[in-house]
């Protein structure tokens, strides 16, 4: 479903022909510094493209280019042509961006900000260049890009050609003096300019006279010259034409096309004619279009004449028309033809038999086929839900006519999961209930053409319905809808039982009822291995071992962890198992292990984890520096996990703000914790529930600090209450190691271990410091025989994890100089580098310097290897 087009959008135009020399330009492109944006920004064929490749081809190994099209106007379609060519320009730059963009799971102001943290310590500079920007600009691209502009680091170059302004705030930084820009007037040939390209480079040879009348009747409009010259090749009434050269630019081009295509032998117009309804051309395409073989040989033709060919790749395989010759052979296609729909069929042919269902789609809309076109959609809906298009499946869903749709069933459901993926649930009831109207009715009057989807139908219709539920805070509706789904499923439709049981899941879950949860989503589980979707069965197992936990199964959380890392290495989700298994080893107190986990996880890279595993991981880091009594640092990666957070729709039961107040409190900080309270409005006598559990237990801790015991004690009866109910044993554990510190009790503490050492717990008790530490040696006094007691003594003796290396033993070749690791410390946490320079009181040149020095002493072009390797060497420990 991917096409094939998209390593042509990324291609760094190359001018072939020899070039005007424009000094007066490239200078100012040049002198940019202090420039955030350089807007290119003119009519057609003023040489907006010509002028910024020239420009970047100074550095093309530091450019990042995307040429847009009108289809990429949706955000995720825009977004991930930008990110991939700022990989390329800087690899490593952006890793797993891609992957949290097209989760949908994370608003592009997230996806950005990483990518931006990135880009900011890079020691050289980088351009990113979007040609043709005016195609892609609209509602949905305009959030982002005004955050990009607002937050590009000093090192990032944004320049944009246009034939609009764009809906950037422009007079910002135009005040600012952060915007050059390059206007039409300044595009023009100058006549010093014109006789270059005349005389110079076309051989003409026109005396000074002739070409003043060109480039004054011309304006010095670069298209126009251009279509003059091409007119005047071999023509011996040069004056007499120019003599009779007038008009406005419409008029000119049109004249001067008319003279190019007059001239033109009658295959080669018919050929240019015929093919300027594609985009994009290639031999193949062309021979289906026109009907005739050579396609291929004529756009190497026409490239070598110069006729207005772009070429898309270096392998002379795909090109396309100067965007103003193309609109102008249209015009002129049209009104010599006027029905241009047996071109597009044939264009929609030879892109459906190449597999190339969404410009099949495209061309079939063209040629007024919109039963053809539902057809094509109707059998990619798989497909593209599989590799989430639903954007592209959404777009349809406006080209497509309703009365088309209504008809069919297959179409009309797979555009209703489009809209919900795309969050856009108005109406989607509506049309859930028309599809069964229509199903109800006359069989002979349904269009199916996926025969195998329609008896999916019942199914994903019931699916739908729980998941509209669910949106609207209906659990009893979600799991009731989800159990018709199930039960309505056909043999052999793992997506839909899957899909059924993961929202009835979510729905028990939410509500407290753990194991319908973890019943649910076991179901997910397998169904999904089933059908080959690894990569939301490492998701599922996220879900699985996070209940398993709460539940007080460690060990099978443990083998949820591990069965999952035998589907296989490197997958999507990976990263998160490591993470999980952190969790489970911190809480055994083998830091160690915990640490190694984490190492792991953070080497396999963000291709390797999940949207959400961004602030997992800083979660669990934080819980690992807290073990060590490093409470700063734990603060420190809890705001860092918040800055990166990505909710999906599994119930938030543990908030980052409520693991940075109990750091609060492990500090002494009371009143910031009792602020927290107040913000979320909790008291000892709200009505419990499992969403706000462990918010309420890390009340009854400040209360407990604050010496308020006769209240923490309450609290923590009514939270123990609730939780025994539901099943949550690893929650009454920790509700019973509070009730024996409050109460100054070891009988709530002899319970409490006689529920853990099945499990192996060992910090929930040993975190507790002291006052702990007295009460387990008091039960090893009592219960003499028990030897669990006892063990945890020896976990609160015996060292957590082998001391780290000192900086000083280092294992570089040239080891790195104290300055140069106060800025790797720094790299590895959330700053940029503006935030890096303002923290050491240095000049952001001073800190890529250092920067540029520590990649090279570490062998890495990053800042995340760097990082990684930092971390193994142990050169971030003081």
């Amino acid at each position: 479903m991917h096409s094939p087009l998209l390593e042509s959008k990324l291609y760094l135009p190359r001018n072939r022909q020899a070039l005007v020399p424009r000094a007066r330009l490239t200078e100012r492109l040049r002198r940019r510094d202090e420039v955030r944006l350089t807007l290119v920004s003119a009519p057609a064929g003023f040489g907006k493209t010509t002028l910024l490749s020239a420009l970047v081809a100074e550095r093309p190994g530091r450019t990042a280019w995307v040429s847009l099209e009108a289809s990429d106007r949706h955000a995720i379609t825009f977004w991930a042509y930008v990110l991939t060519a700022l990989e390329r320009a800087a690899p490593g730059v952006g890793e797993g961006a891609l992957a949290l963009l097209r989760s949908g799971q994370a608003p592009i102001e997230s996806v950005l900000a990483g990518v931006l943290n990135e880009l900011s310590v890079l020691p050289e500079d980088v351009d990113l260049v979007l040609d043709d920007y005016h195609l892609a600009d609209g509602p949905e691209i305009q959030p982002g890009m005004a955050f990009l502009v607002e937050h590009l680091p000093p090192q990032v170059q944004l320049l944009i050609s246009t034939r609009a302004d764009p809906a950037l705030p422009l007079a910002r930084l135009r005040a600012r003096g952060e915007l050059a820009e390059i206007r039409a007037a300044d595009l023009r040939f100058t006549v010093g300019e014109a006789t270059a390209y005349l005389n110079d480079l076309t051989g003409l040879d026109l005396d000074a006279a002739a070409i003043a009348t060109l480039e004054g009747r011309t304006e010095g409009w670069i298209a126009a010259l251009r279509l003059a010259a091409l007119s005047l090749q071999g023509r011996d009434d040069t004056t007499a034409f120019i003599e009779g050269f007038a008009g406005d630019d419409r008029y000119v081009v049109d004249y001067l096309l008319d003279e190019v295509l007059d001239r033109q032998p009658d295959d080669v117009r018919r050929f240019l004619l015929e093919t300027s309804i594609a985009d994009r051309l290639t031999g193949p395409l062309c021979d289906a279009v026109t009907g005739r073989s050579g396609g291929k040989a004529m756009l190497e033709a026409l490239e070598r004449q110069n006729l207005f060919l772009v070429p898309l790749d270096d392998h002379r395989r795909w090109y396309r028309y100067h965007h103003l010759f193309g609109d102008v052979l249209r015009s002129h296609l049209r009104e010599e033809r006027g029905d241009l729909a047996e071109l597009h069929r044939r264009a929609s042919r030879w892109y459906e038999e190449a597999g190339e269902t969404v410009a099949a789609v495209q061309h079939s809309l063209a040629s007024g086929d919109a039963e053809h076109a539902a057809d094509l959609v109707e059998l990619a809906v798989p497909a593209l839900q599989r590799e989430r298009q639903e954007p592209t499946l959404r777009r349809w869903l406006d080209d497509i006519p309703n009365d088309v749709v209504q008809k069919r069933p297959v179409l009309a459901v797979g555009f209703v999961g489009a809209l919900m993926s795309c969050n856009e649930f108005d109406g989607v009831g509506q049309r859930i209930d028309d599809v069964e109207r229509v199903l109800a009715g006359p069989t002979d009057a349904l269009v199916v053409v996926d025969r195998g989807e329609l008896v999916k139908l019942p199914g994903a219709i019931e699916t739908y319905r729980a998941a509209l539920a669910l949106a609207s805070g209906d659990p009893a509706g979600t799991i009731e809808h989800a159990g018709r789904a199930i039960d309505r499923a056909v043999d052999g439709d793992h997506l839909t039982t899957a899909s059924a049981s993961a929202l009835a899941g979510l729905a028990h879950w939410t509500g407290g009822d753990l194991q319908a949860a973890h019943d649910g989503y076991t179901t997910t589980a397998r169904d999904l291995q089933r059908i080959g979707y690894i990569a939301d069965v490492l998701g599922c197992s996220i879900t699985l071992a996070d209940i398993e936990i709460t539940q007080g199964r460690l060990r099978q959380a443990q083998s949820t962890f591990e069965r999952a890392l035998d589907l296989g290495e490197g997958l999507r989700g990976t990263a998160d198992m490591y993470v999980g298994l952190s969790r489970l080893a911190l809480e055994r107190n083998d830091l160690d292990a915990a640490s190694n986990y984490l190492r792991r996880a953070d080497d396999l890279g963000p291709a390797a984890g999940l949207p959400q595993n961004p602030y997992r991981w800083r979660v669990a880091m934080a819980r690992r520096q807290e073990a060590e009594g490093d409470l700063v640092g734990a603060r420190d990666q809890l705001d860092a996990a918040e800055r990166v957070y990505v909710g999906d729709f599994a119930p938030n039961v543990r908030p980052i703000a409520a693991l940075r107040a109990r750091v609060l409190v492990a500090q002494g900080h009371l009143s910031a914790a009792r602020d927290w309270i107040r913000q979320q409005g909790l008291s000892m006598d709200d009505e419990l529930s499992y969403l706000r559990e462990y918010e309420h237990l890390t009340l009854a801790r400040v209360l407990l600090a604050e010496q308020a015991r006769g209240d923490a004690i309450r609290l923590l009866e009514r939270l123990q209450w609730e939780a025994e109910a539901g099943g949550r044993t690893g929650t009454v554990i920790e509700i019973l190691v509070l009730r024996a510190l409050t109460q100054g009790d070891i009988d709530p503490l002899e319970r409490a271990l006689t529920l853990a050492e099945p499990e192996g717990y060992v910090r929930v008790f040993i975190a507790e410091g002291p006052p702990m530490t007295s009460m387990l040696a008091a039960l090893a006094q009592r219960r003499p025989d028990w030897l669990y007691p006892r063990v945890l003594l020896d976990a609160v003796r015996r060292p957590t994890s082998q001391a780290p290396k000192p900086a000083g033993e280092q294992v570089l070749v040239d080891p790195l100089s104290d300055r140069e690791l106060d800025v790797l410390r720094l790299l590895a946490g959330e700053l940029d580098g503006p935030s890096i320079a303002r923290q050491l009181v240095v000049s952001l040149n001073t800190v890529r310097t250092h920067t540029k020095h520590i990649y090279a002493k570490l062998g890495v072009t990053n800042r995340r290897s760097a990082v990684r390797l930092a971390h193994q060497l142990n050169l971030l420990t003081r």
